[in-house]
């Protein structure tokens, strides 16, 4: 079986930063693809689309990307192993292997095609925990090397999802499990630099970083981590269909400064 990730390395010297994309993966294995609602799988929603094509410019700075292959309909990388909940609050988000899309819908042909236990305990030795491992792997590189390593796991979401909140979301937002999963001086540089240009960026309202970043953050260990979710629209259209290269540029510039700073402070660390 292949790998259930893509990996892009630098072609220039490597950094301690190593980003990860979980959610962008687009594909079904070929052993599930009969499961699926065919006319959903051409388009599944629910996909961070094109976030790994934002992020393109990070191997310039040193930087490794993992991204996800399939698609998180298949298993969400970042929700816990067990389906315990990320948020306690009543938002209703979709889980582990979900049977529907974020707007309720079924995505599966029939009931019987929704995993059980057993094919969930595969769908996780198959495809989950090999992109936690070799995430583990790449930090574990860079902290050898460095003595230090940063995750920063990247997300996007539509500007509206009535099932999380009724009001439409921030335009960024960076997670840290309320300060738990960095150092405060790189949540700091991060949010300052965020915040340079035109754009309203949270911090931890309404998403606190996921699964990926509280498993992997681990400060004093000097293994960090930080979630930035960011709105559809800051790098697509209006329709949050297509990539939009202008807004695309324009939400480069932000994440190249925050990249720049971060690196130079992760060398401060």
């Amino acid at each position: 079986m292949s790998d259930p990730y893509f990996i892009i390395e630098p072609g220039v010297i490597k950094v301690p930063i190593i980003l990860s994309v979980p959610h962008s993966g687009t594909e079904f294995p070929k052993e599930l693809q009969g499961n699926y609602i065919a006319s959903k799988m051409t388009q599944p929603d629910d996909t961070d689309w094109f976030v790994h094509q934002l992020y393109d410019f990070a191997v310039e700075y040193g930087i490794t990307i993992i991204h996800a292959k399939y698609s998180r309909w298949v298993i969400d990388l970042n929700r816990d192993p067990k389906s315990v909940p990320l948020y306690n609050d009543g938002r209703i988000i979709t889980g582990l292997t979900t049977s529907t899309d974020f707007f309720g819908k079924d995505i599966y042909i029939s009931e019987d095609k929704i995993p059980d236990k057993e094919e969930i305990e595969r769908r996780l030795e198959a495809y989950y925990w090999p992109y936690y491992a070799k995430i583990e792997a790449l930090l574990k590189e860079r902290q050898t090397q460095f003595g230090k390593a940063l995750l920063w796991d990247a997300h996007s979401i539509r500007r509206s999802v009535p099932t999380i909140q009724k009001d439409f979301f921030p335009d960024m937002i960076l997670g840290n499990n309320d300060e738990k999963t960095a150092d405060p001086k790189l949540i700091e540089v991060a949010l300052e630099n965020l915040k340079s240009g035109e754009f309203q960026v949270n911090h931890n309202a309404p998403f606190k970083g996921g699964h990926i970043t509280r498993y992997f953050g681990d400060p004093s260990n000097s293994i960090h981590s930080l979630q930035l979710e960011m709105n559809k629209i800051l790098y697509m259209d209006d329709s949050e269909t297509s990539f939009d290269e202008l807004r695309a540029n324009k939400m480069r510039s932000i994440l190249r400064k925050t990249f720049a700073a971060l690196i130079d402070k992760l060398n401060e660390l």
